[in-house]
């Protein structure tokens, strides 16, 4: 698993423990605990405590937050034309 497309959160501690156990037994794929897609299908999966999420569903998240109101601000409207390839 390369270390760039995983990003753990949590104690640097148990970072540790958690890379001896993956040197010891081999590399295992990290999971997304929204849609289950593993590390190697996506662009970066960020890995918490006990849930895991991708960045396709990170944005997907962040873009429900932001359009609740359903009137981003112009610079939230940037960023999401930018991630989802739309030209302005």
């Amino acid at each position: 698993m390369s270390d760039d497309k995983v990003v753990s959160l949590g104690a640097k501690k148990k970072a540790a423990e958690e890379k001896h156990a993956e040197e010891t037994t081999g590399t295992e794929p990290v999971y997304c605990s929204f849609c289950g897609r593993p590390n190697t299908e996506v662009i970066k999966m960020v890995k918490g405590p006990g849930v895991n999420i991708c960045s396709e569903c990170a944005m997907i998240a962040l873009q429900y937050l932001i359009l609740q109101d359903r009137m981003p601000s112009a610079e939230a409207q940037q960023i999401l034309d930018a991630f989802w390839g739309k030209a302005r």
